[in-house]
């Protein structure tokens, strides 16, 4: 069993605000949200695909106030740190290919951030497969992930998310991760493209269908 549960618990009530402060040290979600909602302004019907404990879910919450929020995870304690209204967020453990058969073009935005590195090499496209169905005809997906580089800051992330999470990570390269989402979406899918402090590690996309 990975020890990012028992470590998480030694906190107590202190847990949330250490979770908020270390997530921090390599990737600011303010900076990813405040981009967010410059590129899309409005949002009704969202999906959060890999939600985790519901700290990206706060953001969502306060950058789209008239939005409703469907937020996913496969573990048991999705949105289990969430601090913010909650009238509007529905926390599910399922998985983005049985929203896809369930809610077809149901979302007209999309979050996936710091999920595909988790998700084994060979179920990678079913996922952005699945994430392309949930989108409506003229919806949106911001997509983020961490790309591999050749910095101390890499392998710190690289091994305390390995360490914390049990999961056998693989992040991209930049080039392979371009290939990647165009195969999936479109050659002429990456609509924008910016970094979110404080790494430029960090690589945020919108991405429409082409």
């Amino acid at each position: 069993m990975h020890p990012g549960p028992l470590v998480r618990r030694l906190f107590g009530p202190y847990e949330h605000w250490v979770a908020e402060v270390y997530r921090k040290l390599f990737v600011d979600l303010d900076d990813l949200a405040k981009t967010m909602s410059a590129w899309v302004p409005q949002a009704n019907r969202i999906l959060e695909v890999g939600c985790g404990e519901g700290a990206m879910t706060e953001r969502l919450v306060r950058i789209y106030p008239s939005a409703t929020i469907t937020a996913i995870d496969i573990s048991p304690k999705a949105g289990r740190l969430f601090r913010g209204d909650a009238s509007r967020v529905t926390f599910c453990r399922e998985l983005v290919e049985d929203i896809a058969r369930t809610q077809p073009g149901g979302f007209d935005l999309v979050v996936l951030s710091d999920v595909l590195h988790h998700v084994p090499p060979g179920s990678r496209s079913s996922l952005l497969s699945a994430v392309n169905q949930c989108m409506a005809p003229d919806g949106a997906l911001i997509f983020k992930d961490w790309l591999i580089s050749r910095t101390p800051i890499h392998w710190l992330c690289y091994g305390t998310d390995r360490y914390l999470t049990g999961d056998r990570i693989a992040y991209f390269k930049s080039d392979s991760l371009k290939t990647f989402i165009t195969g999936a979406f479109g050659s002429g899918a990456i609509q924008r493209q910016s970094t979110v402090r404080p790494w430029s590690n960090n690589v945020m996309y919108l991405i429409r269908r082409a």
